[in-house]
């Protein structure tokens, strides 16, 4: 929990008469310079004095010491001792058989100039400030003990927090057992006169039958008391000679309530039981739980006291959609909905038959039965299933069931000269889940000039969990309990502003690319903390100003409450949403919790950040009572004029949190000009991120897939791919040329796509317009092209709904732009329209429709721009999806989260780019000698220099243990290019290795070289590279750039063919008889699994023909692994 300090601002009113007066004593600051490692813990005043000379005084009063966990010394049962000359210790000698003293930190009183010290025991906590020889302000709780002593203290007495006569709604009682204590929150105040006047030397009591002096005021009338509950409850006594007393009530401190986790899913059969969880958390905690049962709201009686639900005797017609709502009096929030599935008692609980799943064959296996270069190898559908669990009632069950592959068989695929093996799925069951892990990575830049942030920290829930490297690279593991990711980016350069990024993954695994674009910030400018201040927010060059910043005089305060004086360094950066290239560097995703517990959308005018600072010491400073005036202007949609409010991040929920709300005021710009503003007030106390927003409740869901190629094949869709939506706001009576983005969306594509909330509207279809993009692992994707010829079958949606949307890729009227993404109206379907109810765009309330919709409902397709490589495993595997791994010895990767990829790098001499194949097979197991594991096919990249040498990185299977982990197979790999070439030679270095490595294998055939691989990660000096990764794209991506750039530790984006090389052919010129695998590729049509030859396709590059020859001036020679990033001008 975060401290949440409270100012408090207390008037005494005046008393005539006499009052009698209070002791005068000082309390120093807390000291802890020893720990109970050793002999004990040892506070000793000399020790003290030696690392704070300054801050100690000659003759303490009186000595306190409490744990590190704040529970005073007599309380501990340990033996301790103090001394007001000495200080505190704690020997661990004097202790019970087998404990050692805690961890203590100490403090001395003095006696000041008014006379006694008071009643010994009496509770007493330092001032805000007020020194004690220059000591600096306590900061915990503490009870005195005087005089020298060697106390066995008692045992604390447990009974204590049940008290009948002290409840405590928030926090815990106290040691005293009088009181309650909340240890994360600090109080901060100030006690003033009647007049206004600061009111130094007031004393604060904790009331009762015995009053409890907790602090006294210092000089300024500024005081801090830690431990204070923020209830509503807790009573503070205020008192100050020739002033009456006076009573306050400390104000409830409230913290949104947001939720911890969600339901897990659950399969069960007909009878048993099921149990959902959700954790919330909030200030004060949640009094009231909710279970809804596909919205529909259940039975308290079937709840636990924890607000768990249980199903017992589950019955058919309880399957469905769970999820909990939880509130407190600060609000309500609901779950994300958790999905039960209910079989008969004897039912399959995954249907056995498997689904269909084409899988590319090579080029030379065209099937005349299919008339296509596809097979049928099946798939099991991943589903949560009923496995064996046992009868305990838990919030996550022990173990995960998924439906998956139960049973195998090989076939024998009849090829150009060969048969080819492949498994195929016979039978579907249920089997305990893929262990996988969820990964995001990506980098951290600029978002003007791509500036890495170097070595920035990331935060997770306010715990720094990783930091950016010097190219501002990151990779961290989600944890297996989050739904929503939301992590917090900070440079400890303070180049750039703080920023909260939630960030989508893939829940069933495998990484997830992102860019994180960072706001540089604004250079400071200085103010005077006497004066009003004036600072601007508006980034457009040319128009004016959005709002303004206005900040009266003497505002600014210490975080201690202490009204600052001097000079300011104030920096004020503004995200402008009138600058389309800001939209990248937006934070969190615009969304809040409304007040039945929703997660709702808003809409952005513009988001800042500020930063005040004491112009000398660099310290951080807070304002009170800014106002922040919004030129209503700007605003073009004038429904948004009474629902505009200023919103505050949450940084660790990611979540927007209303500020205030905004009210009409004239004011008068220059002689002659007056605008209407609208004006808010705030209070800048936390490091946070505001926005101007109104909420919009008119939205719908946009359909997208992502395919492997533009063939655009159901099988070939691609799961990972991070898509991305953003909100156009419209120029009144305009449909093009909109004036600012209002907000962005981000999707992560599962096995059917993904559904990207967008603002729609029913009426004028040109209301709300959108970009849309795509990308993966840094990748773009190309949106399918609207000119110069419109094929809807290709973009995904039927006429006339396709002309209504003004569907237009980026390059639409300019070829030399990107392809990389499409604009488009978001025209809600009319309910009564035929033609528009089968997507792409679904109603707010169809999600479930949306993410179910068949393959063939209308959709939006990106695809990826075919690289020249082709793989092929014998047991079917999909790299987007790590729990399609499955368990068998012919498996590629054998061993799940832990992938493994190899590459071997071929230089060609020769006029033309060759084809270059490995065909990999067990070499020295003895359950898959001789047998296939898979086949990669990738064309050589033309050097830029050299225009008779191209150089191909080359994947083959690694060397190591197979699935059972029982022992290792060396795999026999061959690569073999495909033209009329012969082997010129092999890097010394590896041979030697082979050589040294026994058994060798048989290299007789001068066109190919065979080599049993090698087990040793070897290395460039070899030309062999490897990577090991908990995702197999990225650990693939690692190791081509490594192989590009021809050393083991860089990466290239283009290839350089004499670097690093392994193994080097001479290729001789020849006719070409038959197609290659990217010729028979491409020249099958887009729309159908036919062969018919095609002499190429609009908007790609061209292969030729079967008998042309591939030109060696049109290859590009960079990685395809790497790709530049999209930018929309508008």
């Amino acid at each position: 929990m975060i401290c949440l300090p409270v100012k408090a601002l207390l008037i005494l009113g005046v008393l005539s008469g006499t009052w009698a007066q209070v002791d005068d004593f000082e309390w120093s600051t807390w000291f802890n310079v020893d720990h109970p490692g050793g002999r004990g813990d040892y506070e000793q005043l000399d020790a003290i004095r030696f690392y704070y000379r300054d801050r100690v005084c000659e003759k303490p009063r009186a000595i306190e010491a409490r744990t590190t966990d704040w529970r005073p010394a007599h309380t501990t049962g340990e033996r301790v001792h103090s001394d007001p000359t000495l200080g505190f210790w704690c020997s661990n000698a004097e202790q019970p058989a087998g404990r050692n003293c805690s961890n203590y930190a100490a403090l001395g009183l003095r006696h000041g100039a008014r006379g006694g010290l008071g009643r010994t025991g009496t509770s007493v906590l330092p001032s805000a400030d007020r020194r004690l020889c220059k000591c600096a302000p306590g900061d915990a709780i503490h009870t005195p003990t005087t005089g020298s002593s060697s106390v066995l203290a008692p045992q604390w007495k447990a009974g204590c927090a049940k008290d009948p006569h002290v409840k405590c709604e928030m926090g815990k009682v106290n040691a005293e057992c009088d009181a309650c204590m909340c240890e994360d929150h600090l109080l901060l105040g100030s006690v003033r006169s009647a007049g206004g006047l600061p009111a130094p030397g007031a004393s604060l009591y904790r009331p009762g039958s015995t009053p409890k002096l907790l602090t006294v005021a210092d000089h300024n009338g500024h005081f801090r008391i830690p431990g204070i509950c923020p209830d509503g409850n807790t009573t503070l006594t205020v008192r100050l000679p020739k002033h009456a007393p006076l009573t306050a009530t400390v104000p409830r401190s409230t913290e949104r309530t947001s939720v911890l986790h969600n339901p897990e899913p659950k399969a069960r059969r007909e009878g048993q039981t099921a149990s959902f969880c959700c954790k919330v958390g909030g200030t004060p905690q949640p009094d009231s739980y909710q279970w809804y049962h596909n919205g529909n709201l259940l039975d308290a009686s079937m709840m636990n006291s924890d607000g768990s639900l249980v199903l017992k005797n589950l019955r058919m017609d309880q399957a469905g959609e769970y999820y909990c709502r939880a509130s407190n009096k600060a609000g309500a929030i609901k779950s994300k909905p958790a999905v039960l599935t209910v079989t008969g008692r004897d039912a399959p609980s995954c249907n056995p038959k498997p689904e269909s799943h084409l899988i590319r064959l090579p080029h030379d296996c065209y099937q005349n039965a299919s008339n296509s270069f596809y097979y049928d190898v099946g798939k099991c559908p991943v589903a949560t299933c009923a496995g064996h669990q046992d009868n305990g009632i838990r919030c996550k069950d022990s173990t995960a069931y998924c439906c998956g592959v139960a049973k195998m068989e090989e076939r024998h695929i009849s090829c150009q000269g060969y048969q080819l093996p492949t498994m195929v799925v016979s039978r579907c069951g249920c089997q305990k889940c893929v262990d996988t892990k969820a990964i995001v990575r990506g980098r951290a830049l600029a978002a003007d000039n791509g500036e890495p942030m170097r070595f920035g920290h990331i935060f997770l829930n306010g715990v720094r969990v990783s930091r950016t490297g010097y190219k501002g690279t990151f990779s961290i593991q989600v944890p297996q309990d989050i739904d929503r990711l939301v992590l917090t980016f900070v440079d400890h350069m303070q180049k750039f502003v703080n920023t909260t990024k939630v960030l989508p993954f893939n829940k069933k695994g495998g990484a997830v690319y992102h860019e994180i674009r960072l706001l540089r910030k604004k250079a400071p400018v200085t103010l005077s903390s006497s004066e009003t201040n004036t600072l601007q927010l508006g980034e457009v060059v040319g128009q004016d100003p959005i709002a303004e910043l206005q900040i009266p005089p003497n505002s600014f305060y210490w975080e201690n409450g202490e009204v600052f004086t001097g000079n300011v360094k104030a920096s004020v950066t503004f995200l402008d949403p009138r600058d389309i290239s800001t939209v990248t560097a937006a934070q969190s995703d615009l969304n809040y919790v409304g007040e039945e517990g929703d997660v709702l959308p808003l809409r952005t005018y513009g988001m800042f950040s500020v930063d005040f600072r004491d112009e000398e010491s660099d310290e951080p400073l807070n304002a009170g009572e800014v106002k922040v005036l919004l030129d209503s202007a700007q605003v073009k949609m004038p429904e948004h004029l009474s629902t505009m409010k200023l919103w505050s991040l949450n940084p660790d929920t990611g979540l927007w949190e209303e500020e205030g709300d905004f009210h009409a005021q004239k004011k008068r710009r220059g002689k002659r000009e007056e605008r209407t503003f609208l004006v808010g007030n705030m209070e800048i106390r936390e490091r946070r991120l505001f926005n101007l927003d109104v909420p919009e409740n008119r939205r719908c869901y946009v359909k997208v897939r992502a395919f492997r190629s533009d063939r655009f094949m159901p099988s070939e869709q691609v799961e990972g791919v991070v898509i991305t939506l953003i909100n156009m706001e419209p120029t009144p009576g305009f449909s093009s040329n909109p004036r600012s983005w209002g907000r962005f969306d981000s999707v992560v594509t599962g096995p059917n796509g993904a559904c990207l909330p967008a603002f729609c509207d029913d009426i004028k279809a040109d209301a709300y317009s959108a970009f849309v993009m795509a990308n993966l692992g840094g990748e773009e994707l190309e949106a399918v092209p609207s000119a110069p010829k419109f094929n809807p079958n290709a973009i995904g949606v039927p006429q006339p709904y396709l002309s209504k949307l003004n569907y237009k890729r980026t390059d639409h009227e300019d070829p030399r732009v990107k392809k990389t993404a499409f604009s488009m109206n978001v025209a809600k379907p009319g309910p009564n329209v035929a033609e528009e109810g089968n997507g792409p765009i679904y109603p707010f309330d169809a999600l479930k429709e949306c993410e179910e919709a068949p393959f063939s409902a209308g959709h939006f397709r990106f695809y990826r721009v075919e690289g020249d490589r082709y793989d092929y495993n014998t047991v079917p595997f999909n790299e987007d999806d790590p729990m399609s791994w499955t368990e068998d010895y012919l498996s590629w990767w054998p061993k799940p989260m832990e992938y493994r990829a190899c590459y071997i790098k071929v230089k060609i001499n020769g006029p033309h780019e060759i084809n270059v194949r490995s065909r990999n097979m067990g070499g020295t197991h003895p359950r898959t000698v001789g047998q296939l594991y898979g086949i990669r096919d990738t064309r050589s990249i033309r050097d830029m220099d050299q225009s008779s040498v191209s150089a191909v990185c080359l994947e083959f299977k690694c060397s190591g243990m197979l699935y059972d982990q029982d022992r290792v197979d060396r795999t026999l790999v061959k690569v073999i290019p495909q033209g009329s070439c012969k082997r010129d030679s092999v890097h010394p270095m590896l041979q030697e290795y082979l050589v040294n490595h026994l058994p060798l294998a048989v290299n007789n055939d001068t066109n190919e070289f065979t080599m049993l691989a090698p087990l040793d990660p070897l290395g460039h000096n070899y030309g062999i590279y490897t990577v090991t990764d908990q995702d197999p794209r990225t650990a693939k991506e690692i190791a081509l750039g490594r192989c590009f750039d021809g050393t083991s530790d860089g990466a290239s984006r283009v290839m350089k063919s004499n670097e690093g090389v392994a193994l080097t052919f001479t290729c001789a010129d020849r006719q070409v008889t038959r197609q290659s695998v990217f010729q028979a590729l491409q020249n099958s049509p887009g729309q159908s699994l036919v062969s018919t030859v095609q002499t190429g396709r609009g908007g790609r590059r061209q292969r030729g023909g079967p008998g042309a020859v591939r030109s060696s001036r049109r290859r590009s020679t960079r990685n395809p692994f790497f790709r530049l990033t999209t930018r929309i001008s508008g």
